[in-house]
């Protein structure tokens, strides 16, 4: 890669994880349980973009399966999260 590429990479690393502070507030501030429940979704899915960007530093292919199985997950637990704070069940 070359030098551009690489400090472009670099930097949308850097300001990826910068997000993930003001989310971190939210989650732990958070007046009601909707707003706590979309910050760890925005927390998860800034997770995912700094694991494809590691996968882009590092060359390696492995990473992006990572990625998939954690968006998965964090779907998954969204679904069951909304539901238990909308009916208070989460079957």
């Amino acid at each position: 890669m070359s030098g551009v590429i690489q400090l472009s990479i670099q930097a949308a690393l850097i300001v990826l994880m910068v997000l993930i502070l003001p989310c971190a507030y939210r989650v732990w501030v958070g007046p009601t349980a909707a707003d706590r429940l979309q910050a760890i979704d925005a927390i998860t899915t800034l997770l995912i973009g700094i694991i494809i960007v590691l996968a882009l530093l590092r060359d390696t292919a492995m990473y992006i399966d990572i990625a998939i199985a954690l968006a998965a997950f964090a779907f998954i637990g969204t679904i069951a999260l909304a539901r238990y704070i909308s009916e208070g069940k989460v079957f």
